[in-house]
This record gives structure tokens, sequence and C-alpha cells, in this order.
């Protein structure tokens, strides 16, 4: 890898972070349940913690008055978990759902909040200018209103279509399949309305949507799985169980991804000499997989800059280095907010060495690290 991070690799160290942060707020000031509570009297009643995509992608539109299904993923753009969401006490549905996760959500269902699922939007409502705020204080107002003033200047540019979050990864890892608009008909600005209310993660993440439709319109992987798994593996064998490690990704994450290369035959998975250990590396096929990734990465940059304006693009990266160091490990100063809660969950894990290349939204409660 080349020693100046690629431009999407900063966006999503910017976007991981600023989503781990806020939801370790989220879970602070939530009654909530998770896999390790071993809870009192009740706990039945308060919904399973979820990160910060499940507001953007389902909370955020969800009222009293009811929304359909429909109307749901109009306004978000987006799919989201919708039996995952029944499931963790956010929302019930009429007529109530057959068992069978989001495929038994017809478009014409009403979705209602809980008890819970109120409780839940009254927290992470006002979570996103208090974030900001801390960052101002933490990088200084300049450095954050420069990089709030680039992402406009990109975002200005791009098709209003977009959701305003990542959606959560479909299969294979594919970002640009879980859209409800062709990626292919994505160019120019749909409507000309302004981005001018959108919020520093919304901005983040709709940039950072834009490259990975852009690389996966040319790549036959995704940018989720080169990004955070073909990066780390080579034609030397690498302990499976170190991928974490390496990737700033879940295990589960790595499993998904190790699973969708050997299936192509671009990985193996084999046990170590002498022990029950595994290891993984890439075929000869994956290594020319890999140099594609990498090739494909600075072709969608030099894209970038002919429809956006270099001079747009310049101003992104700038204020990205000035705010992550260039870097996205644990000497950037985006992991300043991220110690966890020491009654939270992320506190009960080892923590990272890095962030992940691109976010690992998956189904599992949109965590952007794929936890």
């Amino acid at each position: 890898m080349p020693d100046r991070l690629p431009l999407p690799t900063l966006l999503s160290g910017a976007l991981v972070a600023y989503t781990i942060e806020l939801d370790n707020e989220f879970e602070r000031q939530m009654s909530h349940r998770t896999a390790q509570t071993r809870s009192p009297e009740g706990s039945r009643q308060r919904p399973w913690w979820a990160s910060m995509v499940m507001w953007s992608t389902c909370m955020r539109y969800v009222s009293d008055v009811g929304v359909t299904v429909r109307e749901l993923e109009r306004l978000a753009r987006t799919r989201t978990n919708l039996g995952g969401m029944l499931r963790w006490g956010y929302i019930v549905a009429e007529p109530t759902p057959h068992p069978g996760g989001s495929s038994a959500f017809r478009p014409d269902m009403v979705l209602r909040p809980t008890d819970g699922g109120r409780r839940a939007q009254d927290v992470w409502r006002p979570l996103f200018d208090s974030i900001e705020l801390r960052w101002h204080t933490r990088f200084g107002a300049a450095a954050v209103e420069d990089l709030q003033r680039s992402l406009h200047g990109a975002a200005d540019q791009l098709d209003d279509r977009l959701p305003e979050c990542l959606p959560i990864l479909g299969y294979g890892l594919s970002t640009k399949d879980r859209l409800l608009v062709d990626a292919d008909q994505l160019g120019g600005r749909a409507s000309g309305s302004a981005d001018s209310e959108l919020g520093l993660a919304a901005l983040l993440a709709r940039v950072l949507l834009a490259y990975a439709i852009d690389f996966e319109r040319a790549s036959a992987l995704p940018l989720a799985l080169c990004a955070n798994v073909v990066r780390v593996l080579n034609e030397t064998p690498v302990r499976v169980r170190d991928l974490p490690l390496l990737s700033g990704v879940s295990k589960e994450a790595i499993s998904m991804g190790m699973g969708v290369l050997s299936k192509r035959g671009l990985a193996v998975v084999d046990a170590e000499p002498g022990g029950r250990l595994k290891t993984a590396r890439l075929t000869a096929d994956g290594m020319t997989a890999r140099h594609t990734y990498l090739r494909h990465l600075d072709e969608v940059e030099d894209r970038c800059q002919t429809r956006l304006g270099g001079d747009t693009i310049a101003a992104l990266r700038q204020s990205l280095d000035q705010l992550t160091g260039g870097s996205i490990e644990q000497t950037s100063p985006l992991f300043g907010g991220l110690d966890p809660h020491p009654d939270g969950w992320r506190a009960t894990v080892p923590q990272p060495h890095t962030l992940p290349h691109y976010p690992i939204v998956l189904h599992r409660g949109g965590y952007p690290d794929g936890a």
C-alpha cells in the first residue's frame, strides 16, 4: 500500500470514529439489553442495543402516526433490517408479520415505535449535535468547519438520491446492491436540492458512498471486501485469528469475507503446520484481485477529480489529513474519543489498533466494524 492513504480510507476512518463515539454515548444514556446483560426484572422491556445506522435507516422516520414500509424505504433511500428492529424491541408492525425476517414485511405494513423505541429516539435525536460539539472541542472548530466545507463542496455535486448513511451491506458485502435506485442510473444531482442541512456524519457517508458505487461499477469485488480483507492478505499465510486486529473489523465480518473469497477461489484457509490454528492466504487469482483493487482506487480518485474538480478533492484530502493526522491507526487523533464507557460492551473486548478502511455495516445491528 502507498504511504498516502486513499481518500476513501480517510473518509471511512472519520465516519467510523464518529459512529463509535456516538454509539458509546447512546449506550451510556439508553437503557437497553446486550448479550452480556444479566439483567434485573423488566429488562425484557428494554430494546436490544443497536448502532447509529439503525437510527438513520429506520427510527429517524418511525412515529406514533405510523409509517408504511414503502414510505420508510422511500425516506431512507435504502432498506433496513426490519426483522431485527422488531425482534430487538424498537418497532411494532400492523398487521403483525409472520416469522421470516425483513422479507415478511409487506410494503403496506404500518410501523410504529414501541415505548423503548421512543426512548431510543429521544436519546438518538440530540446526539449528532453533541458529538459534533465534542469534535469542535477536540480537533478545533476551524478543522471541523474546514472538513464540513470540503465535504459540502463534494456532496453538493452528488446525486441527492443517495442515502444519508451507508446502507447495510448486501450479499458478498456489496454496497451498491443495497440501494433502491440502480447504481448505474446515479449521476448528477437528481433535483438540484441543497445539502446545506446535512450533518457531518451524513456528509461523510454520502461522499464515501459515492466512492464505493464508482468503485463497484468497475470491480468484480465490493469495496468493503477489498479494503478490509483482501488488503491484509497476500500469498504468505496469515493467522486467521490475527485478521480482525490487522483489519479493524470483527471476526464475524472476516468470516463472511473469507467465505466469499474462498468460494470464488481467491483465498484458501489451511491448518497451520504442526498445530490447530488456521491460516489464510490469497491464491494467484487472489493476488491479481488485490492488484486490481489498488489500481481501481487510483482510478476512482482520478475520476472523482475530473467529475468534482481537482480543487474540491484537494480541499477534501487536506481537511481529512488535518483531522486524522493522515492515519486511521492508534496514533491518529481520531482515537481520542473512542475510549468506551467502563460499563459499555466495547470495554469488554480488545480495543482496535486500526479503524476499518471501509465501514462493515452488517444486519447484526449496524455497527461500523461489523461487531
